[in-house]
């Protein structure tokens, strides 16, 4: 898979810890159930944990100005981009985590339920989105302006449909694709990043920084992480038959953008 800049950052890989009940889902991010549970039992799959940190200041968003659209006004107070969401305690949020290889050729289910997107105040909820390839990324126009949502991939078709409020749409991605930019022609401050997948072992982090990429067969593997403004860090790790591996990942300030 194709990324756009390397990181140096940090691992932290703690030791393995038995796996004590089954997981069905993870409760951070967008990691959605392995396809190897219709040919394994959860007790001979491992589970990867951990949280995403930045090292170093904050860095400083961007206002936006809505006045071109009086309809995008429902907010209290100024309005800031959301490319760089940070806890006081460093936690970062908006970081997509996936596997990158040690997968091999398995083929996994696409799921049947779509993952949703809103357009709400004239932004985009959330910020970073994944999925699998073929699945239905459903859009939502919370907003009573005129939206469109316009994809600009480089292996996936371009699309740009407009969408008047109160309407959702569906479309979906047949390739894997990393961080494809999506924009708002008719609202030029509105920004996100759609990420397409052949496999199920993804997430991003929220606001806590945390992540889960559960049920993955025992092996060796490489784990990544993206955020729009740091890049990429990857690392190598090992995954265990019913055990929990916990990786912290920590960006470091030096490649900003």
């Amino acid at each position: 898979m194709k990324t756009r800049w390397i990181l140096i950052g940090m691992f932290s890989i703690s030791l393995l810890i038995p796996i004590r009940s089954s997981y069905a889902g993870a409760a951070h991010g967008y990691s959605t159930s392995s396809g190897a549970l219709a040919t394994a039992g959860s007790s001979k799959l491992g589970l990867i944990r951990g949280e995403v940190h930045f090292d170093g200041p904050a860095l400083k968003p961007t206002r936006i100005n809505m006045a071109a659209d009086p309809s995008c006004g429902a907010h209290s107070g100024a309005i800031f981009t959301d490319d760089f969401v940070m806890a006081p305690d460093g936690k970062l949020a908006n970081v997509l985590v996936f596997i990158s290889d040690g997968l091999g050729s398995e083929q996994f289910t696409t799921p049947a339920e779509p993952v949703v997107m809103q357009q709400k105040g004239c932004m985009y909820k959330p910020r970073v989105v994944a999925l699998q390839t073929n699945q239905k990324l459903r859009i939502m126009n919370s907003d009573s302006t005129l939206h469109n949502i316009h994809p600009t991939p480089q292996n996936n078709r371009e699309w740009n449909k407009a969408q008047p409020g109160g309407s959702s749409i569906e479309d979906s991605f047949a390739r894997e694709e990393i961080a494809i930019p999506v924009k708002c022609n008719v609202h030029p401050w509105m920004k996100s990043y759609i990420s397409v997948f052949k496999h199920p072992y993804f997430s991003v982090t929220l606001k806590d920084g945390k992540f889960e990429l559960p049920n993955l067969p025992p092996g060796q593997y490489t784990l990544e992480a993206w955020h729009e403004r740091l890049g990429t860090i990857k690392q190598k790790i090992s995954v265990s038959s019913g055990e929990v591996t916990t990786v912290d990942l920590t960006f470091k300030s030096a490649a900003a953008r």
